[in-house]
């Protein structure tokens, strides 16, 4: 009888907004899809990803602290999201960190794992994910992101750093996507982005 080989398993940490939730959403849905596990607790995984926000100071100091655990309780930490923006200022503080993408990174990320956690044997037919994907939202209401970044450059706001100038998702794009949430059971769609005013432009 042939030995089952486990699943390889990812520890994963999001933080900060709504949009960095989205994004965490998109990397585990690639997770899952290739076959890997996700699991709640460091000591199980072969590996973690903190998503990171980096917006305010204490958003930065949470973030620094979460690389931090997740690199005394595991060891192998993959840093992505805004602060991943500033990788002087993580390698600073934690220089034992694999490997460090800024925000929407969503290919590095995945790269970077399969490099250290190559990609499970899995049956391709067999879907591990739902239809809309992996949502971390309760179930009746879910976040739909429509654009990324901002074209404005307020003297007090560093998201362009981070993010970027404005990129709009093609209508028809937004709109499958909606109509896969409502699909699933989803009874409220909330819009948002960095500057959702700005959308189309």
């Amino acid at each position: 009888m042939s030995k089952v080989t486990p699943q390889p398993k990812i520890g994963f940490v999001s933080l900060g907004c709504p949009k960095n939730l989205v994004d965490s959403e998109r990397i585990l849905t690639e997770l899952r899809t290739e076959g890997y596990d996700v699991v709640p607790s460091y000591d199980d995984a072969d590996m973690v990803i903190v998503n990171t926000c980096g917006f305010i100071d204490s958003a930065v100091q949470e973030s620094l602290e979460a690389i931090g655990e997740a690199l005394n309780e595991n060891g192998k930490v993959i840093v992505t999201g805004c602060l991943g923006a500033k990788e002087d200022q993580i390698r600073e503080v934690h220089p034992k960190v694999l490997e460090i993408t800024g925000p929407h990174s969503y290919e590095q990320v995945l790269e970077h794992v399969h490099h250290y956690v190559p990609k499970p044997k899995h049956n391709p037919f067999l879907s591990l994910v739902p239809e809309q994907g992996v949502k971390l939202t309760p179930r009746h209401y879910a976040y739909l992101k429509i654009s990324e970044g901002c074209n404005h450059r307020c003297t007090f706001c560093i998201i362009p750093s981070m993010r970027g100038d404005l990129v709009s998702r093609p209508i028809g794009e937004v709109l499958s996507e909606a109509k896969r949430l409502v699909d699933a059971g989803v009874k409220e769609i909330l819009v948002i982005s960095q500057d959702t005013s700005a959308y189309g432009r």
